[in-house]
């Protein structure tokens, strides 16, 4: 294992910084290969800081011209500059301007980090650390700014230039072919979010009109002639400005508000002030080239990065450990957004599938890791499931706990407290405290402590006495660096049905008006009175809690909650739980009956019957089985994935065989006939439609064919024609390979249609798929240095396809490690994210676990690793690391 990795930061070592920046004036004269940056810092000492020390500003490959201070060059002996620092033993002790002047090659900028160039277009990503790739500067969250930036560069090269804030000036640099353009932030700000865009763009716009009657000119920039791509986009901003001011009454606060979107991006979009800067893929949409998922995603993405003007920018967070108190808060919002543009429950089925599927694997891997981590060697690998969705989860217990209103006079009073300032997880804390007098101390641990809890729940029935009791016992398992754990505050929404599914009238006194019973405790019991017959209880109703549930009821009892719960969340969970079961009994040998899958099948072709056409959207999802990746995660050690692929793929059959004609209903009678729209009712007749199709194929592979290959050929539309090519790939033969043929043939030129075909290729269950994968890698539209062609074809053959990534020879292992080494050349964070597809190596059978091993220790062996992937591979390896 390697040792030279970077130095360890702690929470508990965090001071302020010994020196302030006020103001910071920006001049770039932007050039493909040698832009330069004048930047003109006003500083003065901390008063809250320490005096007499060094200024030292972070750097990262910074290549200097000039300093001056106070507009008089510094002497070679008045400071000490390299790639990584700039020092200035003895700065004055008073306020003075420090001019620092570097040279930049935008072109040669792989790591996407700082100023680099996209497709011609010059763009900036300083999230987290990236400003310190433009200059020296004290590059922390809690150095607050007033931005002024000129930018300047060929008018034919970028006749688009964009920063943060407003614009102040414009015009054409005499005797040249040459133009600027001055952008003026008022409010103060941290280096990460910092922009700047140049280049040729299209536009779209339209003028918003905020709650308090100022106009806001918004607008959506992207490749020139793709401009009817952006409509969507540009729809969903207004929609979120205006849900933003009525749900949490935050307003807008610029002249002008910018997205662009560019093709080169290590992420999915980023939140500047102002001027947000997107992957393309979560902007461009159309009918002929976006799935509803796309149109949902886009719409969920422009909120969340919109929603972070006020949760990350006008109240950004102290220091990088805080990064939940913006990212998980805003997640919750964009949440939010989407449950009220949709079907709630939809919604939050799919918000829980997400968490489990990612968040449950983290924290139960060698890389889990607290909401808000108390250590890290390298921040850009924080920017996990566990910061995003689970902190996301911590707001919204907390909304659970202390309801609707008092959790909006929590959020108006954490605004007005710290709005300008850099704050912590206390200080959103305490806003809520103050306002309920609640002491949320213990809440608190959800922050602190990593792992998935689990909740075991046990009724008892006293029929004499007409009572209900519910044991409950929490207990939450060692995870790195936290061997013992103590018992969490765990808000858990309940009810309790009839054995013939209605609903039960019971009293519970520590159950409140909501229907909200808090555990804090590590077993803890609740009785209800008046409960003349054994009921079932529905717990957890709208996954009140981010844990795992155990229940001590029959499959039978279960699907009476499928069939009747008044929560459509447990309906689907209760499905869900039945089938899991089956799975995992399927996937380790442990005989299940006929009468067991019948059961299940019987129950759900019962509930399409009568259910289906009233929210196709719910529908779809109770139809969906547990993925394979799932019932790995409930199986826990010792998996074979294999087993578990033929397991499921024998349920699906046996699904698709008992509800085959209502599923042939399904398929006719929701065929497109009207002209497509994106909305959720029509986005949901095809998710039913489609999963119909899915099943058809399971259980009969000559039907599925035909009906995909005519499908396929007909659809008006990209959600029906990629559904029918996903179900084409399980199916191999001619009919397979034409299709993906045709397909490439009628897309060569849209990369991001190119990149969903990538996808469903590389999640091929064959044994050929590895082959197939590397040949791809020499196809025309693919580049190792774009991090969506990247993840669209290795990260999806790595994170979908559970058969051929664990392959029991360790082809797939090594394969992909040779891919992360290769890329941490280039770019370290899309290395870094590949590697994070290991995270299940412990849980695998041995021979499969050896082989993980030894393509973890190739990584970890290879001198000059980035900071982003040695981190990632020593935390992999490391014994302790051993959930």
């Amino acid at each position: 294992m390697r040792t030279d990795v970077a130095q360890i930061v702690r929470l508990e070592d965090y001071r302020p910084s010994d020196f302030l920046i006020d103001k910071v004036e920006l001049d770039f004269r932007l050039h493909p290969t040698a832009t330069k940056v004048t930047a003109t810092l006003s500083v003065r000492p901390n008063p809250s800081g320490r005096s007499d020390v060094p200024l030292v500003l972070d750097g990262d490959e910074v290549n200097l011209k000039a300093i001056a201070l106070d507009d008089r060059t510094l002497e070679a002996g008045e400071f000490e500059a390299n790639p990584e620092s700039l020092t200035i033993s003895q700065p004055p002790q008073h306020s003075f301007r420090l001019t620092i002047e570097t040279e930049i090659n935008p072109t040669a900028n792989t790591k996407l980090m700082g100023l680099y160039r996209s497709s011609g277009n010059y763009c900036t990503q300083c999230e987290a650390e990236g400003f310190r790739r433009i200059t020296y500067f004290l590059d922390r969250p809690d150095v607050l700014a007033v931005y002024t930036t000129r930018i300047e560069a060929e008018y034919e090269e970028a006749p688009v230039l964009l920063g943060n804030g407003n614009p102040v000036e414009s015009g054409f640099v005499e005797g040249t072919g040459r133009h600027y353009a001055v952008w003026h932030d008022p409010f103060p700000k941290p280096s990460y979010l910092f922009a700047l865009v140049g280049g040729r763009l299209g536009r779209v716009s339209k003028t918003f009109t905020t709650m308090s009657g100022r106009e806001v000119d918004i607008a959506v920039y992207v490749e020139p002639g793709k401009e009817d791509r952006a409509g969507y986009a540009l729809d969903a901003l207004e929609r979120s400005m205006i849900w933003d001011e009525q749900v949490f009454g935050r307003e807008y606060d610029l002249d002008v508000f910018s997205i662009v979107a560019v093709s080169d991006f290590n992420m999915g979009a980023m939140e500047n002030k102002g001027l947000n800067i997107f992957n393309d893929k979560y902007v461009l949409a159309s009918p002929e080239t976006a799935t509803d998922s796309d149109y949902a995603n886009i719409e969920a993405i422009i909120a969340h990065e919109y929603f972070h003007n006020w949760s990350g920018n006008r109240v950004t967070c102290r220091d990088w450990f805080q990064l939940c108190l913006k990212e998980g808060l805003t997640v919750f919002r964009d949440q939010e957004f989407s449950s009220d543009e949709r079907s709630r429950p939809v919604h939050r089925i799919a918000e829980v599938k997400a968490l489990r599927s990612r968040q449950f694997l983290e924290d139960s891997s060698p890389l889990a890791h607290p909401v808000r981590p108390i250590q890290y060697r390298e921040i850009n690998n924080f920017y996990t499931a566990t910061v995003y969705e689970k902190g996301a989860e911590i707001v919204r217990m907390l909304k659970t706990i202390i309801g609707d209103e008092d959790f909006r006079r929590g959020m108006d009073l954490y605004y007005d407290r710290c709005d300008g300032r850099a704050a912590t997880v206390e200080d959103f804390l305490k806003a809520f405290a103050d306002v309920t007098g609640r002491d949320l101390s213990h809440f608190a641990r959800w922050y602190a402590q990593s792992g998935t809890p689990r909740v075991s729940v046990h009724g008892h029935h006293d029929e004499a006495a007409k009572m209900y009791r519910l044991d409950l016992r929490q207990q939450t398992p060692p995870t790195p660096g936290q061997p013992t754990k103590e018992p969490l505050v765990v808000p858990i929404a309940l009810g309790l049905v009839t054995q013939d599914g209605q609903p039960m009238d019971a009293h519970c006194e520590r159950v409140n008006s909501r229907g909200v019973f808090v555990l804090d405790k590590t077993e803890d019991s609740i009785t209800f009175t008046g409960v003349a017959s054994r009921p079932v209880p529905s717990v957890f109703r709208g996954f009140s809690a981010p844990v795992k549930v155990s229940l001590d009821l029959s499959n039978d009892e279960l699907l009476v909650l499928l069939r009747h719960d008044t929560d459509a969340f447990n309906r689907w969970q209760a499905a869900q739980t039945v089938a899991m079961r089956l799975l995992v009994s399927l996937s380790t040998g442990t005989p299940v009956s006929d009468e067991e899958m019948a059961s299940l099948s019987s129950a759900l072709c019962a509930f399409i019957e009568t259910d289906a056409l009233r929210d196709p959207a719910f529908a779809a999802l109770a139809l969906t089985l547990p993925s394979e990746a799932d019932v790995a995660q409930e199986i826990g050690k010792e998996v074979d994935p294999d087993a578990i692929h033929r397991a499921r793929k024998a349920m699906r059959r046996h699904l698709g065989n008992a509800c085959r004609e209502q599923l042939l209903d399904f398929h006719r009678s929701l065929a497109q006939t009207e002209s497509y729209s994106p909305d959720a009712a029509s986005a949901g007749r095809r998710a039913l439609r489609n999963a119909a199709l899915d099943l058809l194929a399971a259980a009969d592979l000559r039907t599925g064919e035909q009906l995909a290959s005519t499908q396929f050929e007909t659809a008006s539309n990209m959600t029906d024609r990629l559904a029918s090519l996903s179900v084409l790939m399980t199916i191999p033969g001619m009919v397979r390979e034409n299709a993906i043929a045709a397909f490439e043939e009628r897309y060569r030129s849209e990369p991001l249609v190119i990149d969903k075909w990538f996808t469903l290729q590389a999640a091929i269950p064959e044994d050929t798929t590895l082959e197939r994968v590397k040949r791809l890698m020499e196809h025309p539209a693919f580049s190792i240095n774009n991090p969506n062609r990247v993840r669209s074809l290795i990260g999806n053959f790595a994170m979908l396809n559970q058969v051929q990534f664990n392959r029991a020879d360790g082809a797939g292992y090594a394969f992909v490690a040779s891919i992360v080494l290769r890329a941490d050349e280039l770019n370290p964070q899309l290395a870094s994210r590949l590697l994070t597809a290991f995270s299940t190596w412990r849980m695998m059978e041995p021979t499969r676990r050896s082989h993980a091993r030894r393509a973890l220790q190739s990584i970890a062996q290879k001198p000059n690793l980035s900071r982003d992937v040695g981190d990632i591979v020593n935390r992999s390896l490391e014994e302790s690391s051993t959930a």
